[in-house]
């Protein structure tokens, strides 16, 4: 269900469990990507909700969230800090996809101790946006979008979720989702990510076209002891195209760590 909180003075819209969080169970964190929402979790949060606390955010300016997006990372990052404290979540496992990668990357980076896991999705030490590319969706957004959101999908799923995506990533507006590709534009992780001692599953589809798994790869070789997975069949919007198998190996690592 869909609840607001007030975080940064703003009102901020979380899809979290219908029932009250269970006090000895995991806690998922979901974060999405440039211009998205929470609902880029729909096939995560509506099939394990019965076995962990959940808490889908939608970033400020995103989906229901009140407020501005924002141009760094950083900034981010220090909102997700406080929307923890709001929702009294302790030691979180966080999943984040694209952008949110890059926030759950920066955030064990500087709150190390504060997550009790973390899920870089189709994310990257470094995460580059052409400027033409940012430019070009200012001026002529539909367009830009439209192929975003073509080569976010592996071509055997667009038929499918092509649709679904659109929309969804529509739905923000031109300068929310510009800023996003501003913020990861400007990420690099590079000089930090080594120092990051949070136990980290890292995952990214196979078709990836718009963050390649070589990216993950670099990732996972910068984390001690992070576990590497590539998911066949699956593009950017790994978690939508082939969730059974993303939601089989969430919950693998999940339950591996000792819950807060």
């Amino acid at each position: 269900m869909l609840k607001y909180f007030t975080v940064q003075e703003n009102q901020t819209a979380v899809w979290i469990n219908p029932h009250r969080f269970g006090e000895h169970r995991q806690s998922l964190v979901f974060i999405h990507g440039s211009g998205g929402n929470s609902g880029a979790w729909l096939y995560q949060y509506s099939q394990l909700d019965k076995a962990f606390n959940i808490a889908a955010v939608n970033l400020p300016g995103h989906g229901e969230s009140a407020g501005t997006g924002r141009q760094e990372i950083r900034e981010y990052t220090l909102f997700l800090r406080e929307m923890l404290g709001v929702l009294s979540l302790t030691k979180p496992i966080l999943i984040g996809h694209s952008l949110g990668a890059a926030v759950v990357l920066d955030f064990a980076a500087e709150f190390p101790g504060l997550a009790g896991g973390i899920i870089p999705v189709g994310g990257g030490v470094t995460m580059p946006v052409n400027a033409d590319m940012i430019s070009g969706f200012r001026s002529e957004p539909q367009a830009v979008l439209d192929l975003m959101c073509k080569f976010s999908l592996a071509k055997e799923n667009r038929h499918r979720l092509y649709d679904a995506l659109r929309a969804s990533l529509g739905a923000a507006s031109v300068e929310v989702t510009a800023g996003d590709m501003l913020a990861c534009s400007k990420f690099d992780i590079s000089e930090r990510i080594g120092g990051i001692t949070t136990p980290a599953l890292v995952i990214c589809g196979t078709e990836d076209k718009m963050m390649p798994p070589s990216a993950s790869e670099q990732i996972a070789r910068s984390l001690s002891g992070a576990k590497l997975v590539l998911i066949e069949g699956a593009g950017h919007m790994v978690m939508m195209e082939q969730p059974e198998a993303f939601n089989a190996q969430l919950q693998d690592f999940a339950l591996s760590l000792p819950a807060a």
